[in-house]
């Protein structure tokens, strides 16, 4: 074989893996993009699905104990914001109103604790069973989120894929993370 012609079939060769490396770096990228933003949806429907339950726990509330307005208040308030647009369009003000909300779910708890007819209330006790329920499946879409966000920044990062990937329009992800972490590690407890 003339060396013209191994020379050009190695060319070719290496061509052939490198379009095949951007290929398979571009595909990965693509899924794990995906798989984030699938994350963030689940995020985003578990964070609504409590919020359909808190106007029903603050009625039940409400009739116990209807000299605390301002609790209700701070709550609702607090619900509108873990639900509004610009708290659903990313991370970090998802965490925000996270963090207010578990205060103020924390001051509506408190004031269920003065009145054991209310504990005693089945309707009550349903709803904060699925309250609990409800949580449990924000930190698990949460971890899932951010284990998706963890392997899409670490491919963003590696290299060689990091030459080239941001021209592709790829960016990393930020994770979701509270300020106040201690508040949304375990659910609002309520002891009756």
């Amino acid at each position: 074989m003339d060396s013209t012609i191994i020379a050009l079939l190695v060319v070719v060769g290496l061509i052939a893996i490198v379009g095949i490396f951007l290929w398979a770096t571009y595909n990965g990228l693509v899924t794990l993009n995906e798989r984030v933003s699938e994350a963030w949806s689940d995020i985003t429907v578990q964070l609504k699905r409590r919020a359909d339950l808190i106007p029903n726990l603050i009625e039940t509330v409400k009739g116990y104990a209807t000299h605390e307005a301002t609790v209700f208040d701070n709550v609702t308030r607090a619900r509108a914001a873990t639900v509004s647009p610009s708290a659903l369009g990313s991370p970090a003000a998802a965490a925000a109103a996270e963090g207010q909300f578990q205060g103020a779910m924390k001051s509506l708890f408190a004031v269920a604790e003065a009145y054991p007819q209310l504990q005693a209330n089945a309707g009550f006790l349903n709803l904060q069973g699925e309250l609990t329920d409800t949580e449990n499946k924000i930190m698990a879409a949460r971890r899932f989120y951010n284990g998706g966000v963890r392997e899409l920044n670490i491919k963003i990062k590696q290299f060689p894929a990091t030459l080239f990937v941001r021209g592709l329009g790829f960016k990393e992800r930020e994770f979701f993370e509270v300020a106040d972490s201690a508040s949304i590690q375990e659910p609002p407890q309520v002891k009756f």
